[in-house]
């Protein structure tokens, strides 16, 4: 299983893609240990006082592919899920002033919570999904994947590119471009698509 991630892919103002978009995608992947399951409480990481939630919506790929197009990618996603994208900020700061890459500050043990996956069926416009995040209680991150400066067809089709898409394979497809900031040790996160709570863990 490939664990991959798109950053930098949402804006405020609709008016703001054509300004951003270029064609190259931020990508970056997680080991498949960084996963925690069945909303399953996630230790705060000792390394890290900086540690950074972005709730994100999760496809996951259905059958192999490479080289996709864009017409056939939708055809590729099997199920739709959220998901948290840690990332120890203070690890991705340090390495990042020597040019290093990003695995420690994204691939630690705990660094993506999933969701359970509703298959792409259950989804009308993939293009108006609406997902959200509180902490305690609080609304921290809203999204819509109208907002999204990649869609899911245009990053099907630049991954395969240059990596095989096989199934079971999951992406996380950007946070919503605010709302993103640092998560301390108890807080309560509850992600919910369209509506319906999926992610409710706490920081232990």
């Amino acid at each position: 299983m490939k664990i991959l991630g798109i950053g930098k892919n949402y804006v405020n103002n609709l008016e703001e893609i054509a300004a951003i978009k270029n064609g190259t995608q931020i990508i970056f992947s997680k080991p498949e240990s960084s996963l925690v399951l069945d909303n399953n409480d996630v230790e705060y990481p000792s390394f890290t006082d900086q540690l950074i939630y972005e709730l994100e919506l999760v496809v996951k790929i259905g059958k192999s592919g490479k080289n996709i197009s864009e017409a056939d990618a939708e055809s590729y996603i099997s199920e739709i899920g959220l998901g948290i994208d840690y990332t120890a900020k203070d690890i991705l700061t340090a390495y990042r002033d020597v040019k290093g890459p990003w695995d420690l500050a994204k691939g630690f043990d705990g660094a993506a919570p999933i969701s359970k996956f509703y298959p792409i069926e259950k989804f009308e416009d993939l293009a108006n999904i609406n997902f959200d995040l509180k902490i305690n209680g609080e609304q921290k991150q809203v999204g819509n994947t109208s907002k999204m400066i990649y869609n899911f067809k245009e990053i099907i089709a630049y991954v395969s590119k240059f990596m095989t898409l096989e199934p079971g394979d999951l992406i996380f497809t950007g946070t919503p471009a605010t709302g993103a900031a640092k998560n301390v040790k108890g807080d309560h996160l509850q992600g919910s698509l369209e509506g319906e709570l999926l992610i409710d863990y706490k920081l232990i």
